[in-house]
């Protein structure tokens, strides 16, 4: 599956149904250009346990303030549309996939 990249408008529809994995981020932020790639990788292993969802909290500023996204990268695990998990900083891959498989 794609990474999706979600915005104010479609943000609660990407995030209503299963596990979804949501990367908040921005284009000028270090670390969340080092995990961007971690994704990518993680997105073609997880054989559809969870959607990858990056919101550019730039452009997306009432989706990062509706969560109350302070630091970034932040990634936050919605199951059903409710906030399992909640990580701050860049994570190896194993560790994100530990997370996801924590709530499969």
């Amino acid at each position: 599956m794609a990474i999706i990249h979600a915005t104010d408008q479609n943000f609660d529809e990407n995030i209503k149904e299963g596990l979804v994995l949501v990367d908040f981020w921005a284009p000028w932020c270090g670390p969340c250009k080092m995990i961007a790639p971690v994704l990518e990788e993680l997105d073609g292993e997880i054989d559809g346990k969870a959607n990858i969802v990056k919101v550019d909290v730039d452009d997306n500023q009432e989706t990062a303030g509706k969560y109350g996204i302070m630091s970034i990268p932040t990634l936050v695990l919605f199951k059903d549309g409710e906030i399992v998990d909640k990580v701050v900083g860049f994570k190896p891959k194993e560790a994100l996939a530990e997370l996801i498989s924590k709530h499969a």
